[in-house]
């Protein structure tokens, strides 16, 4: 009981809090600076949906290569299960303190957890979330380990990571194709993949400007699909050195590069710097579903993306080596994809 009354203390969602704990305030030289965030950028949207099958991709493909991310509205996947997700996500977090602590785990390795900040072993500043991180496929191996409270969270959240799977698969091969490679080039390159999601939430906080929900980071899987809070704005990305606010549009979802898909490309497409702000009067969820590469495929450059005038910008390894790699620095150290540099 000792254990589990601690790890109730571990998660922010179990409490109101007026003050901000020492914890979780960063250096000055380190902080949000809020006033400096674009907040009426526009970051590209795509038309999933257009009958123009060349104009997608050629929107696809610019939204990679200037901005590292973009939106897409007709996507496929139903409104009222985005909203079903949102809400049991809700529920989830909202339960009491002591039943979410039977799933509290700070083990990075762990494949179903419930946990807080990102990697609180190694960190001396934490951020301000909790997260359910879930691996979903195959999905019958690793949903009987789901939590069965909220009793509709299994279904729910199940059907939303199929939808998803399918609709990166979608995504893959206009990415493949507005690089001038056959359509299923990515999809087969990245071998069986894992796909995994966090839930996060991230709680009313009294001093926003001091701390964040996760700081700079890029992705170190292949391509990334965030379901936000429309409600609530917090994912922020940095482009041409400004942070711009990434606006919710009402039934859209965000992708993001990841860097697997950087360094297929070789370095054409971009995974760009992102990071989550909070908010002092209001809480917010996200949900994060990754794409991630086979561990065991040997990724690097696109053979056809190598030519004299553009060499190879990465070598190749596997996503075990570059995994291990990324969760054994800091967040928000260099681009981890320098460390595989030709």
């Amino acid at each position: 009981m000792a254990a589990e009354a601690e790890q109730e203390h571990q998660l922010l969602s179990t409490a109101v809090h007026d003050t901000m704990p020492g914890k979780y305030v960063r250096p000055e030289s380190q902080r949000p600076r809020l006033d400096l965030v674009v907040s009426d950028a526009r970051i590209p949207v795509v038309d999933l949906a257009s009958p123009d099958r060349a104009a997608v991709v050629s929107a696809v493909g610019d939204a990679c290569r200037t901005h590292g991310f973009f939106q897409v509205v007709n996507h496929g996947i139903d409104a009222a299960l985005i909203a079903s997700v949102m809400e049991v996500g809700r529920e989830f977090f909202r339960l009491p303190a002591e039943e979410k602590a039977k799933l509290y785990s700070d083990d990075p390795a762990k494949k179903i957890r419930l946990s807080t900040s990102f990697n609180v072993r190694k960190e001396t500043v934490h951020n301000w979330r909790d997260y359910l991180r879930l691996h979903c496929y195959p999905l019958d191996q690793f949903v009987p380990d789901w939590p069965s409270n909220p009793p509709s969270f299994k279904e729910i959240i199940g059907t939303y990571c199929t939808e998803v799977r399918e609709l990166g698969f979608r995504l893959y091969e206009a990415i493949s194709e507005s690089l001038g490679l056959e359509g299923g080039y990515m999809r087969e390159t990245l071998g069986q993949q894992e796909q995994h999601m966090a839930v996060n939430y991230y709680p009313q906080c009294p001093e926003p400007e001091l701390t964040y929900g996760l700081p700079a980071h890029t992705d170190p899987n292949a391509l990334t699909i965030l379901l936000m809070d429309d409600q609530v704005a917090g994912l922020q990305v940095l482009n041409d050195g400004k942070w711009i606010a990434v606006n919710p549009q009402p039934g859209a979802l965000v992708i993001n590069i990841g860097d697997q898909l950087q360094a297929l490309s070789n370095g054409k497409y971009r995974s760009v710097w992102h990071r989550a702000v909070v908010n002092s009067d209001r809480e917010r969820m996200s949900v994060a579903s990754f794409l991630c590469p086979c561990n065991s495929v040997e990724l690097g450059p696109a053979k056809k993306l190598i030519t004299d005038d553009s060499p190879a910008v990465y070598r190749n390894y596997t996503y075990d080596e570059y995994y291990k790699k990324f969760w054994s620095r800091n967040l928000d150290q260099e681009h981890c994809l320098e460390l595989f540099r030709t």
